[in-house]
């Protein structure tokens, strides 16, 4: 998988893309992204993964449902080779502009599904807030669209002196949308009935560590709004079993 998106990687011009996402104050959209090999072998696993969605509803803000990282170590372990790829990783970095690191393993949302498939689905304008000290990017890839959701999006809403830059994609499968979540605002507007759409992110940071009071924080929001109490917390306590923490 690698040797193969490095070589669809070669075809970008890294410069303007880093001037663009830049320019964008941290944003960047490409409606053609993945090789359609890696493109299929998502949406086949988008689409086996149905029955392991959590749902989710905050009234006024968000319905729908989620996939965490856990669930796809178990059932769809090439996600989590994409997500560590170095070919991708170091064009991340050329258009960040930043050293980037994998989130911790007990991160449900270092990589997730988030699936569209009801009526009304849909989440309100937001921030993906990072509660790491440092920076955390947000890569959006296209999965499965078979509705008329868009995603809405403000750019420079935090650019002191600048003037807030509305925009609206309706990105296809295989296409990305690569963002530093603290400065972007941004929304996915309902589905109708009978539509489906799936997206699947992945989250890199800058710093890896978390202050105890933010975990607390970023886990009851995981566990509420996305990925369900169990697979929050039990999850988390056998990352840290694994990596040797008491």
């Amino acid at each position: 998988m690698d040797h193969g998106l490095s070589q669809a990687l070669r075809r970008f011009d890294r410069e303007r893309l880093r001037a663009q996402f830049v320019e964008q104050g941290a944003f960047l959209y490409l409606d053609a992204f993945l090789p359609a090999d890696v493109t299929a072998r998502l949406v086949q696993s988008a689409r086996s993964l149905e029955p392991a969605v959590n749902r989710n509803y905050l009234p006024g803000h968000k319905q729908g449902g989620s996939v965490s990282r856990h669930t796809i170590d178990r059932l769809a372990p090439h996600i989590a080779e994409l997500y560590r790829s170095p070919a991708l990783i170091d064009w991340l970095e050329a258009v960040t502009g930043d050293k980037l690191l994998l989130s911790p393993k007990d991160d449900p949302h270092a990589y997730a599904l988030y699936y569209y498939t009801r009526e009304g689905d849909h989440i309100g304008w937001h921030y993906d807030t990072s509660y790491y000290d440092g920076r955390r990017y947000t890569l959006l890839v296209g999965v499965i669209d078979e509705s008329s959701c868009r995603l809405d999006y403000e750019l420079h809403t935090r650019t002191p002196g600048a003037t807030a830059i509305p925009g609206s994609i309706q990105y296809p499968p295989g296409s990305i949308v690569l963002f530093d979540g603290d400065k972007l605002r941004h929304r996915i507007t309902p589905s109708k009935a009978n539509e489906m759409r799936v997206s699947l992110t992945f989250e890199y940071v800058t710093d890896a560590r978390m202050r105890p009071w933010r975990r607390l924080i970023s886990n009851m929001k995981d566990a509420i709004a996305y990925f369900g109490f169990r697979q929050v917390f039990r999850a988390r306590g056998a990352a840290r079993t694994d990596q040797g923490t008491p």
